[in-house]
């Protein structure tokens, strides 16, 4: 067995974390990722501004666990280099020095293709041509120079660009030895990364029924138990706060995903495969995962910059909210008119008409915001000058000639820089992996992109060859075990929700989990029940067409949706829900985190005997 603990879901997660899984029981690794697609971008910013172009906040982690983690032979491996893995492995090297301890440290480069040639770089969604200059270009490697750095007696391993669930692979392959060949393996091990990679998503974090998740303000980071032959033990130290469910995993295995044939650098895992089982309190076992080839292309993550953006908000209260947003605008374009930008984008955000739950109580001192919205209103240019106070100045002055209520949430302000994540695909053997301990290189990386024979496929939205709206996935209903949270109705013969005589018209979540997430410009939204019947049920109800009808904005673009029946769960891809990217989209929700809980709170007429 070998215990790989997480301590960073992302660039600015819990700083104690590290400490806190070192000390908290045993682990063999120690890995964090800090790399979402936006971070690089951030990174990129820094640097250009004569920062690090690492996440520093790694360094400050391991100063508290370098020496414990020595003394008790547990490897550390992280994806912190971001833009400059080199840089911060001699940053290591230097903490270690301050601190007294001999440390080998290891880093991984070959991701950093800002400056080749791309062949145009197709964006991987829409098959556009990149627009503009890479400010950065960034394979993503897979798992294959982590064990190889390990195998060679690193003690700390730094990558820059790999796949989140790398970080476990990696490890995997060093204990284990797994070849090209072992797929299921490889594939089981992915599976375990997808499901950590993000702290305490894993372990009750941002999960649908948080109020079933014990002691969450302080909750425990997870780690995965991961057995020779890819399965593994999902968990977390005991005395910390959270929850490791069937229903808390399956929601983590739902985030940002694509098709259920997932894509990676090492393996193509077959997520219509996983089985799940709740092994005990807080011990939910992972097995059954089928793998297969990838095919020969690496994705990557190309980022430029694109202009300048602005956004002010207005908030509307009382009646005839409409009315008043229509005021608003024909009073903001009358001073600034709206053709003379590049883009804009109107949003209307209703935050009134809120039900409270049977059972919550208010906060104290609150009271609701009766008949209340929020109007954001964002411009994007070329001209910062005509994105900035030109802007934000002309909405200000309509303060006492717009609709009554008027006030803002934001101040006039300047156009801050706003960057483009494009996807794109380059063939494998154009990308060498290189791995150097100490300062110096080692040889080359067998089964790594660049090396002979290899055939390495990065994490891709998607799956190519699906373009249907509605893709379903074989796989047998999952063992749910003894999981706390499944329902104890002994009829699991699934069913289509027609003829099913007396419904009750209620939110959707009273029955459904959700969970959503950003991929480049697209968003998933994975949903998932607790018993085979109630999926017989949303199997036929939650149609791309239904989708449309509980989430409106969705009905004019491309949705693809993905069975898992095995996890009892639906998945939907929105195609162009995010524009061109988290850095670029205007939404309020940038990133769809809200998108799942959105369609839970829509209505809808669901059999008595399911509720």
């Amino acid at each position: 067995m070998l215990r790989v603990a997480n301590c960073s879901g992302f660039y600015g997660d819990r700083l104690s974390a590290a400490r806190e899984m070192v000390e908290g029981g045993p682990i063999d690794v120690l890995t964090g990722d800090w790399l979402a697609e936006l971070t690089m971008l951030i990174l990129a910013g820094n640097r250009l501004k004569g920062r690090p172009g690492y996440a520093p906040t790694f360094l400050k982690q391991l100063e508290e666990v370098l020496g414990t983690c020595l003394e008790r032979g547990v490897r550390i491996v992280s994806n912190a280099g971001g833009l400059d893995p080199a840089g911060c492995a001699e940053a290591v090297r230097e903490l270690a020095g301050r601190l007294g301890l001999p440390v080998r440290v290891a880093h991984v480069t070959g991701d950093d293709l800002t400056g080749h040639d791309l062949g145009g770089a197709p964006n991987a969604d829409t098959g556009e041509p990149l627009p503009a200059p890479a400010l950065t270009a960034n394979a993503y490697l897979g798992g294959r120079p982590i064990a190889a750095a390990l195998s060679a007696g690193a003690d700390v391993v730094v990558t820059g660009r790999v796949t989140d669930a790398a970080l476990v692979t990696g490890p995997g392959i060093w204990r284990y030895g797994w070849g090209p060949d072992d797929l299921d393996a490889l594939a089981g091990s992915v599976v375990a990364g997808h499901v950590i990679e993000c702290g305490c998503q894993a372990t009750g974090g941002n999960y649908a029924f948080f109020g079933e998740v014990p002691d969450l303000a302080r909750c425990g980071f997870p780690l995965v138990e991961l057995e020779a032959d890819g399965s593994s033990v999902v968990t977390k130290h005991p005395g910390t706060g959270g929850l490791v469910s069937v229903g808390t995993v399956t929601a983590q295995l739902l985030y940002e995903i694509g098709s259920p044939r997932y894509l990676g650098p090492d393996v193509v895992a077959r997520f219509d495969t996983i089985r799940l089982e709740q092994e005990g309190p807080d011990r939910v076992r992972v097995s059954g995962v089928r793998g297969e080839a990838p095919p020969g292309t690496l994705k990557v993550a190309v980022n430029y910059l694109a202009g300048y953006r602005n956004t002010m908000t207005l908030v509307l209260t009382g009646l005839d909210i409409e009315a008043k947003a229509r005021l608003a605008e024909e009073a903001i374009w009358s001073r600034v008119p709206k053709e003379s930008f590049d883009e804009v984008h109107v949003e209307l955000t209703p935050l009134a008409g809120t039900t409270p739950l049977a059972g919550t109580a208010s906060i104290p001192g609150t009271a609701p915001l009766t008949g209340t919205a929020l109007l954001r209103v964002t411009v994007m240019d070329a001209d910062r000058r005509r994105a900035g106070r030109a802007f934000s100045a002309a909405v200000v002055e309509t303060g006492l000639a717009s609709y009554p209520g008027f006030y803002g949430l934001t101040p006039p302000g300047d156009a801050s820089p706003y960057g483009v994540y494009w996807p794109t695909l380059v063939p494998a053997e154009t990308v060498r992996a290189r791995v150097w301990l100490d300062g110096r290189e080692l040889a080359a990386v067998p089964g790594a992109p660049g090396a002979s024979g290899a055939r390495d496929l990065s994490e891709v939205p998607g799956t190519p060859e699906v373009t249907t709206a509605r893709v379903a996935s074989g796989g047998e209903a999952a063992d749910r075990g003894s999981d706390a949270e499944t329902d104890t109705d002994t009829d699991t013969a699934p069913h289509d929700g027609r003829g099913d005589g007396e419904t009750a018209r209620v939110a959707l979540g009273a029955i459904v989990g959700a969970r959503s997430g950003d991929k480049g410009g697209n968003a998933n939204l994975g949903v998932w029940v607790r018993t085979a019947e109630r999926f017989g049920w949303l199997e036929g109800y939650l149609t791309v067409e239904r989708l449309a009808e509980l989430l409106p904005f969705t009905a004019c673009l491309k949705v693809e949706r993905f069975e898992l029946p095995n996890l009892l769960a639906l998945n939907f891809v929105v195609h162009g829900l995010l524009g061109r990217g988290v850095a670029a989209s205007p939404r309020l929700d940038a990133q769809a985190k809200a998108l799942g809980e959105e369609l839970r709170a829509g209505l809808a007429d669901i059999p008595r005997r399911l509720l």
